[in-house]
């Protein structure tokens, strides 16, 4: 005979194998957006910086984007809370607000 909280047990190993992939593609999304705003472009020739700064963004977006598609999922949702994908999110943010305004 199984008990609930024998389901309980696991979420604990589930919450700490599925926060791996969540935090590293957070990272990656840190990483970006504060390349994208750090690249200062030399003046409105220097299409390089611009391109840097579009880069930088679409990859933060990206990777803000695959850390919800994880999230979505109904089994890791139930073992996370919504707060761990609130860092991604906002995240992507910054970076769609960095494109329009300096992209």
């Amino acid at each position: 005979m199984t008990s609930p909280s024998d389901v309980d047990d696991d979420r604990g190993c589930l919450r700490l194998a599925l926060a791996v992939p969540l935090a590293l593609l957070t990272l990656i999304a840190a990483y970006f957006c504060w390349t994208a705003l750090t690249i200062t472009p030399s003046g409105t020739w220097d299409d390089d910086a611009y391109a840097g700064i579009v880069l930088s963004c679409v990859l933060t977006i990206a990777s803000a984007g695959a850390a919800a598609a994880l999230w979505v999922v109904p089994s890791v949702r139930r073992a996370m809370l919504w707060w761990w994908i609130l860092p991604a999110l906002l995240l992507g943010v910054v970076a769609g607000a960095r494109w329009v305004v300096g992209g």
